[in-house]
């Protein structure tokens, strides 16, 4: 009988050492994906660091930001369309991004980006034709 309860003591015991190491990793893995990602959405970094390709892209007026950040990073000017999200609802850009056609480069910050894009001195073909 005794060493019936014991091996179950014991077993219980691994089972519990097993699930506690499970959730130490899986904190552990979430935080630093956390991390990551917060210390890139402050750390604004471009594609390519010098000698970058200029794209010429064109954004309607029924294009959400999610939208955008979908087609930078499909042209290959940015690397994470969430990021891109993220970085726009915290600047000062938030909501400022205008429909038009502008020539970026993968040398450019996200910031540099949505500067270009929400600047009131670009003209549209609305603007063109009023």
């Amino acid at each position: 009988m005794k060493a019936r309860y014991l091996i179950t003591a014991a077993v219980e015991t691994i089972i519990k050492v097993v699930v506690l190491a499970a959730v130490v990793v899986f904190i552990v893995r979430g935080a630093s994906k956390a991390y990551d990602f917060g210390y890139r959405v402050f750390a604004d970094e471009p594609i390519s660091v010098s000698g970058g390709r200029t794209i010429t892209v064109g954004i309607s007026e029924n294009m959400s930001v999610k939208d955008i950040a979908l087609m930078l990073e499909e042209k290959g000017l940015i690397e994470d369309a969430d990021l891109f999200v993220v970085q726009e609802l915290l600047s000062a850009y938030h909501g400022e991004l205008r429909p038009g056609i502008y020539d970026l480069g993968t040398d450019m910050t996200a910031t540099q980006m949505m500067e270009i894009m929400s600047a009131s001195g670009q003209e549209t073909e609305e603007d063109k034709i009023s």
